[in-house]
């Protein structure tokens, strides 16, 4: 199976495709899923499959979840599959790169469907298949991701009891696999703020209220919520400004600055102070310098939240895949993933398994969601092991 996983990875891979725009991508995986002789349900959330498995034996049904979608990314690497892909992407011509992965994980669920489809005399229970589109998140102004397929009723029918799910890393070695009991990856949320002042000449100030200097301080302000403001030894957070906009000349102090940042938290508790004092150090700030500041704070995915229960039972399981000395537990990642909203209506569990070649220096390993994002396609056998065998134990478990 590792060739043909191979291979259909370096098919998406080539031909990428954005969030809701994963028509090609998603027709393919359908037509697998359907020529396996499984009941599909094609499309579901705009673009992607859920396939059934069902023995027609007494058991617990278990979904397994891959996510399809790329990036507006220009690809900088020169593979001979590499993306040349173009797509409009906020009004703008962008390239289009797997710059996270994505590609992997299809082509790995692609191979465990087919596999567990083989072994269909040797299974009892249920298995649910789960290619979602848009985990990178929706266009502005539409739906998409896991939770307009929990929404289209992609646990219900069948009743989904557990849900696994993973994802490579570009900065774990090959044939490790890492995780974490509770909170896994971050909560995220988007931050906006309007600062409204008065314009004037930029040689006279003092006629109007500067909102670039107001936004300045509302800045550095914010940056104490996270230092100084947040029990830090109970989880930690980031309150990021990764946007600013505002003026037109030199010499013209602004009527208005609007900013936009991005909001991480571990825990719940932590997730409700911080959206508190962002507001009230925003709204304050401007004030006390005669501006106004409007705050929008959009809540997106949760904590992904890895089952207490459901991990210590798959622990076990991975050391025997991968090799007690392979299975690696971590601290939270901030980054964050809409696996969160499967996980939050059944037990889950997420893990993260390794793509970095054995041979590379970690420090000068590309991230994620950047141009020389690389993957080691030898890592992919072991996230398919990983997942069959979750899987087989988990509906042979007494």
């Amino acid at each position: 199976m590792e060739k043909k996983v191979i291979e259909w990875r370096r098919h998406f891979h080539q031909f990428p495709e954005l969030s809701n725009r994963e028509f090609k991508t998603g027709a393919k995986i359908a037509e697998h899923l359907k020529a396996l002789g499984l009941e599909v349900k094609y499309p579901v959330a705009k673009t992607g499959s859920v396939a059934i498995l069902r023995t027609g034996k007494p058991g617990p049904t278990i979904a397994l979840r891959a996510d399809i979608d790329g990036l507006p990314v220009v690809e900088r690497n020169s593979l001979p599959f590499a993306s040349k892909e173009k797509s409009e992407y906020l009004g703008q011509s962008v390239g289009v790169m797997h710059a996270c992965g994505h590609d992997t994980h299809i082509a790995i669920l692609m191979g465990a469907a087919e596999i567990l489809t083989k072994m269909k005399a040797d299974l009892k229970g249920t298995i649910v298949f789960l290619f979602q589109p848009a985990e990178e998140g929706a266009p502005p102004g539409e739906e998409g991701g896991a939770a307009l397929m929990i929404k289209e009723g992609a646990l219900d029918n069948p009743k989904v009891d557990a849900v696994f799910g993973l994802h490579i890393s570009s900065l774990t070695p090959v044939g490790t696999l890492t995780y974490r009991p509770e909170g896994m990856m971050a909560a995220v949320d988007q931050l906006n703020i309007k600062v409204t002042g008065r314009q004037t000449h930029g040689a006279a100030p003092w006629n109007g209220v500067d909102p670039i200097v107001v936004s300045a301080q509302i800045i550095n302000s914010l940056q104490t919520i996270v230092s100084r403001q947040l029990e830090l030894t109970n989880a930690a957070a980031v309150v990021t400004i990764g946007k600013i906009t505002g003026g037109l000349r030199n010499n013209i102090i602004p009527e208005t600055v609007e900013m936009a940042g991005t909001i991480r938290t571990l825990d719940n508790k932590m997730q409700d102070q911080v959206h508190e004092k962002i507001k009230s150090i925003a709204e304050n700030t401007a004030k006390g310098m005669g501006a106004k500041a409007e705050v929008e704070i959009i809540r997106g995915y949760p904590v992904t939240y890895n089952d207490v229960p459901l991990t210590s039972w798959a622990v076990p399981t991975q050391e025997r895949v991968a090799g007690k000395d392979h299975v690696k537990l971590i601290q939270a990642v901030t980054g964050a993933e809409d696996f969160s909203f499967f996980a939050q209506k059944v037990p889950g569990f997420f893990f993260f398994v390794g793509g970095m070649p054995l041979d590379a220096d970690p420090a000068k390993t590309s991230a994620h969601h950047t141009p020389d994002f690389y993957i080691d396609e030898s890592g992919m056998l072991t996230g398919l092991k990983a997942m069959l065998n979750l899987t087989v134990e988990y509906l042979n478990k007494k």
